[in-house]
């Protein structure tokens, strides 16, 4: 018998290891569990956020809330549960007394979280001017107010509003007010809070000179809060509204939808909604609005609703029209 040759039974037996091998690892297999694959992970469905977020400035309850029928504390709670709305403005006059006053300010952390409810902001009325020509006065207005920066701290806003009063000339005036506000804004700084100036009667109502005393005070934490009404210079002026609005935009961090009466329509009769708030989403504003009624011809519950129902018309109106 012939002798198999050396290299056919080495390419034979090799073969036969691997087969092996392979016979082994797929038993290896047939024993381990079976995995379903990982199923892909659903789209991500984006949200669109509305144009602009809707909040509720505490003058619209100021009758309720002079009358006592209507508890500050119970402003933030009020604003959820009998409006939806779920951020709040609030004003001094209403928890004067309170500004360093740690407990209080604490019931009114909680009462806010209790809600669901954001506290934006505080407007501040009577105390002082802050260009007033006297020097002294001046010092005092502002540091009288930084109990209320310290107070909006505590609340978590991000702004008090102020007034820029003074007297003199217009020049003067907006020298004496830039001077007050940019000292005002560098203790506001410290807090990370904003310095929020309100077309407010005088010449702050007149929207061009409002813009120039931002622009001299030049300071990323100084900023405007445009009201949709208050443009009555005296009694003998008045600046229009929607000019007055496109000028203090560019500055803006809050805006105000003062609002007065509605017709049959649910439309306000004073200022045209529609080209407002064009306005301020033309200069790129998507913040909150604040809804303030203040008129007499509906109760303040009924101009609340009037109001925010407009709101959010005008709202769906401009999110599907082309700007």
């Amino acid at each position: 018998m012939r002798d198999f040759p050396r290299r056919a039974f080495l390419a034979w037996s090799l073969t036969g290891v691997a087969g092996a091998g392979l016979a082994a690892a797929a038993a290896q297999r047939s024993r381990q569990p079976h995995t379903a694959p990982t199923p892909a992970a659903p789209p991500k469905v984006e949200i669109a956020k509305p144009l602009f977020e809707i909040s509720l400035a505490q003058w619209s309850l100021h009758r309720a809330l002079y009358a006592g029928t209507l508890d500050h504390l119970d402003f933030a709670s009020t604003a959820k549960k009998a409006y939806g709305i779920s951020a709040v403005e609030y004003v001094n006059t209403f928890f004067k007394d309170k500004a360093t006053d740690a407990k209080y300010l604490s019931q009114m952390n909680q009462r806010a979280a209790d809600a669901g409810v954001k506290s934006l902001l505080i407007m501040i009325d009577a105390e002082g001017a802050i260009g007033d020509p006297d020097e002294a006065k001046r010092t005092q207005t502002i540091e009288s107010h930084c109990k209320w920066l310290d107070a909006a701290k505590t609340l978590g806003c991000h702004s008090i509003r102020v007034n820029a009063q003074s007297e003199g000339a217009p020049d003067e005036q907006l020298r004496l007010a830039a001077d007050g506000l940019r000292r005002l804004t560098e203790h506001a700084e410290k807090l990370s809070i904003n310095v929020l100036v309100e077309n407010h009667g005088g010449l702050s109502s007149k929207g061009s000179w409002l813009a120039a005393v931002m622009k001299k005070v030049n300071h990323p934490r100084c900023g405007t809060l445009p009201d949709f009404g208050n443009f009555r210079i005296s009694d003998t002026e008045t600046y229009d509204r929607y000019t007055g609005v496109a000028e203090l935009m560019p500055f803006a961090k809050a805006v105000s939808a003062k609002s007065h009466e509605f017709n049959d329509q649910g439309d306000e009769v004073h200022t045209d909604f529609r080209k407002m708030l064009k306005i301020v989403l033309d200069a790129g504003y998507r913040g909150h609005i604040g809804v303030e009624y203040e008129g007499d011809k509906h109760t303040e519950p009924d101009g609340i609703r009037l109001t925010k129902s407009l709101l959010e018309k005008v709202r769906a109106e401009l999110d599907v029209a082309p700007r």
